[in-house]
């Protein structure tokens, strides 16, 4: 007989929920007794629960059966628990994180790395339909986290103080100012987003610039962004997948900014050798992208990652910042500078979970409960795992070869902070 299906009789009878309750009344005093966590849990009969002094988090378990999302926990069974209405939080999103990390520590001991996955299968249909579900939900529910220029990806704060619209323009300027962007050269932005970046370039850096994105949503708002900025004449947004942008000739430079993560590990070289091949002879390539810790690229985190793939990005994956530099040299492209923003990812994601969780109500209104649960959920993991090391996110500027000579960048980075 399966464990669920045990469970399941167990709930069923008087007997079996007398016995349920007593293994949380144990669990309580267990963890109270080593390792106390301000976490009340209350049950669908009016008990309650308190594992350690002056509660900051109530976990509410409404019904018997719900019980199975917390006596063998992690991230992907309490996300789905959470998700699915199936229990309850009360407590600010980010907090509800840090006490249950506690929580699963005394419960399940240290985390182990999840089995290493088999690859998935990338083609135009399924990449197209992943990036659907996850950026077409509305505009309007986007900007009730994101900053006034919706830039989705990490932001870089200079100064403990920076907010994130300063912080956003500032992530957008270092990577235009890594790219060496000079006025009149092309640029192509792979995943452009709402067109953040392409904007910024024409309009600072006086470049011309090609975006491209499988979002209608984003490809309808940056059209109308450049309609209101009169720049259609220096920039350009398509809705287009990248593996139809060969012999459209070649750029000098091309940014992907959180493009990896959708293309994975198989496609991995096949990306990088469209990038080259688009990428004019000393033409420089910036990648920022989320990586796996793991050498092996297995995720961590206790489901931090299941529940992400679940529920979030169907069809990505994390690839280890080995198996990124490897495939890009395969394919021409020289690394010249690595950096790693994953203390910046952290402040990012906690304050959009901020945001979206003081948006509430609209958010509610616009997506409907279980996906603004996803999101809240998502967010707040999100800067959970990137604060406590689980993941990582690089920019890696690289060349293209062609030759001695053609690599334009100085020889320090003395020119990124100017």
């Amino acid at each position: 007989m399966q464990i669920a299906e045990r469970f399941e009789q167990l709930v069923d009878t008087v007997r079996g929920r007398r016995v349920l309750e007593s293994r949380v009344e144990k669990l309580a005093q267990r963890v109270r007794a080593t390792n106390a966590v301000p976490l009340r849990l209350r049950l669908w009969n009016g008990r309650s629960y308190e594992l350690g002094p002056d509660p900051t988090v109530t976990l509410t378990v409404p019904t018997p059966a719900a019980l199975r999302y917390l006596l063998a926990p992690d991230f992907l069974t309490f996300g789905e628990g959470y998700v699915e209405g199936h229990i309850d939080l009360e407590g600010p999103i980010m907090e509800a994180f840090r006490v249950g990390e506690r929580f699963l520590s005394s419960v399940a001991g240290g985390g182990a790395l999840a089995p290493l996955r088999r690859a998935l299968r990338h083609n135009r249909e399924r990449d197209r339909e992943a990036i659907e579900y996850h950026y077409d939900v509305s505009n309007e529910f986007y900007s009730l986290f994101l900053d006034h220029n919706m830039v989705y990806t990490c932001a870089y704060f200079k100064d403990e103080a920076d907010d994130l619209e300063l912080a956003q323009q500032q992530k957008l300027d270092h990577v235009l100012t890594k790219l060496r962007l000079k006025p009149g050269e092309r640029l192509l932005d792979i995943g452009c987003g709402w067109g953040a970046l392409v904007f910024r370039a024409v309009e600072k850096f006086g470049a011309r610039a090609l975006g491209v994105t499988l979002s209608r949503n984003q490809y309808e708002y940056a059209q109308e962004k450049i309609r209101e900025k009169g720049i259609a004449d220096r920039c350009e947004v398509r809705l287009q997948d990248y593996r139809d942008l060969r012999n459209q000739g070649t750029f000098d430079k091309i940014s992907g900014v959180g493009v990896i993560e959708h293309v994975g590990r198989q496609n991995m070289r096949f990306y990088f050798e469209t990038v080259a091949g688009l990428l004019k002879d000393g033409g420089l390539m910036l990648n920022h992208g989320i990586s796996s810790v793991d050498p092996d690229s297995r995720a961590v985190g206790r489901g931090v990652g299941d529940f992400i793939g679940k529920y979030v990005f169907p069809n990505g994956e994390l690839a280890h910042i080995g198996l990124v530099l490897r495939e890009m040299q395969a394919a021409g492209l020289e690394p010249t500078d690595m950096e790693s923003l994953r203390r910046h990812y952290a402040r990012t994601t906690a304050m959009w979970a901020e945001r979206l969780e003081s948006n509430r109500s609209h958010a509610h209104a616009l997506a409907g409960e279980k996906r603004l649960r996803i999101w809240l959920v998502y967010l707040a993991g999100s800067a959970f795992a990137f604060a406590q090391g689980w993941i990582n996110i690089y920019q890696v500027l690289c060349c293209k070869h062609g030759g001695p000579g053609l690599n334009p960048l100085p020889l320090t980075r003395d020119y990124m902070y100017r």
